[in-house]
Order: structure tokens, then sequence, then C-alpha cells
């Protein structure tokens, strides 16, 4: 005889089957997913600077801030209402006017002029204790420290059920560099626009698995990034 288990109790064991298939593939990544990995592109992009050519646009070794921004899509929203979940946010994080904000406490990002090197951007943007909530009755997920990977065009978070961590460096979100626009600098700050951000296949799975519906597609737009950056590298 079979035994149903409460929700939070399922999502959790989903989770932790999504991300076994995840994690083989967390290498395989491009702007366009043309299989090359971060790992990868950082090692070609040394070579090829190495080497006099390109140079980059722009490299930060240590980041220290500011913040990743994602103004929801419209039909993200109307999803989520179609799921009764209703979003929120976790730590440092805000949700003000449609809009997530995720503060950069971390990482490095090198980036050089598009169509010099693929992918162009590369490198990671950590936001340590914040993230998004979802809440529906009495199950939260939560979904927190978000490492943006641009050069596998994937980011990468932990999950909690109800305040139990359920996995870690789940593949949470697809990117498209596709639609990023120019890098803009100015003083002692840098931004990147226009990046359109996904829910990840495995994330799609897991939400309608969990809340039993097919309103949640991998390729349904969660919103546009607007990542800002401090030039000047921590210590």
């Amino acid at each position: 005889m079979s035994t149903i288990l409460p929700k939070h109790r399922r999502l959790a064991a989903g989770i932790s089957m999504a991300a076994l298939v995840a994690f083989p593939l967390a290498a395989c990544s491009s702007e366009s997913d043309e299989g090359s990995d971060s790992a990868s592109a950082s090692s070609e992009s040394s070579e090829q600077s190495a080497e006099g050519a390109p140079e980059p646009v722009a490299a930060i070794d240590s980041l220290t801030g500011d913040a990743t921004q994602i103004t929801l899509d419209a039909g993200f929203a109307d999803a989520l209402e179609s799921l009764g979940l209703e979003p929120g946010v976790v730590g440092g994080a805000d949700l003000i006017d449609g809009a997530l904000r995720f503060p950069i406490t971390g990482g490095n990002v090198t980036v050089f002029e598009p169509g010099e090197v693929s992918p162009y951007v590369i490198g990671q943007i950590q936001h340590v204790d914040s993230g998004l909530s979802l809440t529906a009755g009495d199950t939260t997920v939560e979904l927190t420290n978000l490492n943006v990977d641009p050069g596998a065009s994937r980011v990468y978070g932990d999950v909690s059920v109800n305040g139990e961590t359920a996995v870690e460096s789940a593949y949470l979100f697809a990117l498209n560099g596709n639609t990023l626009n120019p890098l803009e600098a100015e003083g002692d700050t840098a931004v990147l626009e226009g990046t359109e951000v996904y829910v990840s296949p495995v994330a799609a799975e897991l939400l309608n698995d969990t809340f039993d519906t097919d309103a949640v597609t991998e390729d349904l737009l969660v919103g546009i990034a607007q990542i800002t950056v401090n030039t000047t590298s921590g210590d």
C-alpha cells in the first residue's frame, strides 16, 4: 500500500532527486546552451588575455556589492497567483514595486566585448543570506544564497521547506544572455542589464509535482535582471 507524504515532505524528496539529475549537467553550458562550461571559459579567457587579445572590458576579482535586481514579468506573477502562491523575501532581500532585489555579497566577474569571447561574461555573483520565499497554506519554500554563474547561464541556490534544508546548490533559474545590453559604467559602479531569467526545468518539475499543476513551465519568464556591481575590488 502506498503512503502519501505531506506536501512539504514530497517537495523535499523531489528536490533531492532533481538535484542528483542537475549536478552532472552543471558544467555543460553557454549563453545559447552550446556546451562550454564556465571553468573552461575562465581558462580560455585567461589564456587569451595572456596572449594579448582580447582584453576584458571590465575585470573585478572580488565583488563587494551592490545588488542584483529582477523586475518580475506579469506572466510569472499570474502563474504564482494561479497556484495560490504568495511571494516574499528572505534576509536582506527586498520586493518593491514588482522587483526583487538581492544584495551582492561576493564573487568575481569579467566582461568582454560581445563576439570576442563566448560566453562574454564569466565569473560568479553571490548573494549570501538573502532570497525568495513562496508560501501556500502552511508550506513555505525558501530559495536562498543565490549564486549567479553567467558563464553557465544558470542560477544556483539553497532550498528549504518550512525552515528545514532540502538541498543545497540546486539549479533554480536559467539565464538568456542574448538580451543583455552593453555594459554601462559610471564612477565606481557598472551595470549589466537585460538578461532574461527563466524557471529552470528542474524547478518547473518540482513546483508542478508539489502543487499538483502544470502551470509552471521551463520556459516561464521570471523577469529581467539588472546587476549593479562596485568596480573596485575588495581586499
